[in-house]
């Protein structure tokens, strides 16, 4: 059904039903319920370039992805977040843009979107150090939220993250408490916020216990299998080997298992690791006992609750800015046991 046949069913003019649909406050509440009943009945859905000529917008939002992370729109974590957000922006009235450049180009890419008017906002995504995205996203007008938080900025921004040094900082201390002291980090790039909070967290634990941080037995590096693969494989064939490993995603942490049984040692038994969850639909970690003990946040749910943020910021972008951290839940399985005796 179109906008015209509903009208007519309604003996009301096309302009009215669509200011009703639309919450224009001229319409009295009696025919905005009254339009609304009739829409759902019909199953009408307003035609999405109608209703940004009607209300002035794009109706669509904006992911711009950077040539050299490009790999990040086949990376199953960055496909749940995208598959979150899609659902909060179809039940919105949203529509999708992702948009690839080259890294040199990034910034204008921003300025383009925002002159062109093609989205409403734009979600950022991998926060660095000091990010200078958000400055420009600032300067130029265009509404934003953060997936992540970036450490060093003076102006305030909406976001949402998990607490990346707290889940780190308690899986540190759930492998102290088991007797192992040598602890190696597979961490990501550094240079992202989300891996150096991870670090800080980890190092404070081994500090507060009295266990100088060991650089021979961290790597940072991009969140991959094989990563993960070599990182352990290095650190297990060195003279002091960790007893165990604590992995920034459950991707690095297959890699670490591989490892660990290519050495012919047992997981869980021998080499103990903790892993971040991301909850993933494609790679989860079991089913009733968790393969992997994991800190446990969906990205799923953060991509549906942060895609409300962000439409919430457009529809008033004068009201207060939103920070949400999310805390992850320890998950206690199967590749975890106490440190060996002669280590302890």
């Amino acid at each position: 059904m179109n906008l015209k046949e509903l009208s007519t069913l309604l003996g009301l003019s096309q302009t009215t039903v669509s200011r009703a649909l639309n919450g224009y406050p001229e319409v009295n509440e009696e025919t905005r319920r009254r339009v609304a009943l009739a829409a759902e009945k019909h199953n009408y859905r307003p035609n999405t370039r109608a209703k940004g000529l009607a209300t002035g917008r794009a109706m669509a939002i904006g992911h711009v992805i950077p040539m050299s992370t490009k790999h990040e729109m086949v990376n199953p974590i960055f496909g749940d977040f995208i598959a979150g957000a899609g659902e909060t922006y179809s039940r919105n009235g949203y529509d999708m843009v992702l948009t690839v450049v080259e890294d040199v180009n990034e910034a204008q890419a921003y300025r383009n979107i925002r002159s062109r008017h093609t989205v409403d906002g734009v979600v950022v995504h991998g926060p660095k150090m000091k990010d200078s995205r958000i400055a420009l996203l600032h300067e130029i007008g265009l509404p934003f939220v953060v997936h992540g938080r970036a450490s060093g900025i003076a102006q305030d921004y909406s976001w949402l993250d998990v607490n990346n040094k707290s889940a780190f900082l308690r899986s540190t201390n759930f492998l102290l408490d088991l007797g192992h002291k040598r602890i190696g980090l597979i961490n990501g790039l550094e240079g992202m916020d989300f891996a150096y909070r991870r670090r800080a967290g980890y190092e404070e634990a081994l500090k507060a216990r009295g266990i100088a941080p060991d650089p021979s037995i961290m790597r940072s590096e991009e969140m991959t299998e094989i990563f993960g693969y070599r990182s352990a494989r290095e650190m297990l064939a060195a003279d002091e080997p960790p007893t165990a490993f604590l992995a920034s995603s459950m991707i690095c942490a297959l890699g670490v298992r591989r490892a660990i049984e290519e050495r012919g040692l047992r997981m869980g038994r021998d080499i103990s690791v903790v892993t971040h969850d991301d909850a993933l639909s494609y790679l989860q970690n079991g089913s009733d006992v968790p393969i992997f003990t994991a800190t446990r946040s969906s990205v799923r749910d953060a991509g549906r609750r942060l895609a409300e943020i962000l439409i919430e910021r457009i529809n008033n972008p004068d009201g207060p800015l939103i920070h949400e951290l999310l805390e992850a839940e320890l998950m206690v399985g199967q590749s975890t046991g106490p440190a060996p005796r002669e280590a302890q």
